[in-house]
């Protein structure tokens, strides 16, 4: 009965902090106009695929302005750019996705570990996130992406994250140093409570916020990064990605050269500045979001 009680109180005060937390989002102005947005691409992301098939090529009407039939024009090969534009948002999205969760995971892996173990782990990780900070990290994804066989989002992510990881975790070790010696979790310790469950349980939840707020910062970075690579034609990656949507635009037209085609290009750059936008606004009152005690 007892442990009944408990799991409806846990689940009261989890539906409780769900509803504050967009509450607290819907509260300030700048980031609920940036939830609406990224809600925007989300949906365009999700049921995009669902609903539009991937054009076929048609090259007799090639390179037609706007129209009613076709919003946004058709490119180079008669394909229907919105339609690409809408299909490349799950491309997109998934990308940055996947590069965030993955340099988010070794950021706390090496951040928490180092900050929480101390001694030579501290000194071996921190040597090795001062050697990867030291190189920088587009030419090095550069070289990764051409190594690597990048052919889906996943791989992609991947490569993307494998070094923009230290920046945050030097970070997060200092995070974790603050709150190592305070009273809760030296109770923790005092208890007998292992380290995993320290961390997942005292550690963690202290430094949601911060990390809430870098991962849509690492988002919004390897959103950029991946339109770059593409753009430099370094990633062999199928599908309507906007930066092969920008990359061929510039190389099968002549977008940029007074090409009739400059929908094409300008339609892709449009829509990164406004999730890029979306995502700065957001960001905005995540921290206050997450952390009650900064609510008025």
């Amino acid at each position: 009965m007892a442990k009944e009680m408990n799991s409806v109180k846990y689940k009261l005060n989890r539906g409780d902090g769900i509803k504050g937390f967009f509450r607290a989002i819907w509260k300030n102005k700048m980031s609920r106009i940036g939830l609406i947005i990224l809600i925007f691409f989300l949906l365009m992301a999700i049921f995009g695929p669902m609903i539009l098939q991937d054009p076929k090529s048609d090259y007799a009407h090639r390179l037609q302005p706007a129209s009613w039939k076709h919003p946004l024009g058709l490119d180079y090969a008669g394909k229907d750019i919105l339609v690409q534009l809408v299909l490349g948002s799950r491309d997109v999205l998934l990308v940055a996705f996947y590069a965030a969760f993955f340099a988010i995971a070794f950021a706390c892996i090496v951040g928490i570990v180092s900050g929480l173990f101390g001694g030579k782990v501290d000194a071996i990780l921190m040597l090795v996130s001062n050697v990867v900070l030291t190189i920088p990290s587009f030419p090095v994804t550069m070289i990764l992406s051409m190594v690597l066989k990048v052919d889906n989002q996943l791989t992609f992510g991947l490569v993307l994250s494998l070094w923009s990881w230290a920046g945050l975790a030097k970070a997060i070790r200092a995070q974790v140093l603050g709150i190592k010696h305070k009273e809760f979790i030296e109770a923790s310790r005092i208890l007998g409570i292992s380290k995993f469950r320290i961390i997942t349980n005292d550690i963690i939840p202290n430094i949601i916020s911060y990390i809430a707020v870098n991962f849509i910062a690492i988002m919004k970075g390897a959103i950029l990064a991946s339109v770059g690579l593409m753009y430099l034609g370094l990633v062999p990656f199928k599908g309507n990605h906007w930066g092969m949507m920008i990359q061929l635009s510039m190389s099968s037209t002549g977008a940029l050269i007074g090409s009739s085609s400059i929908v094409y290009f300008l339609a892709p750059v449009v829509n990164l500045i406004l999730f890029q936008l979306g995502s700065y606004l957001f960001a905005t009152g995540l921290d206050e979001a997450l952390n009650p005690r900064l609510r008025t």
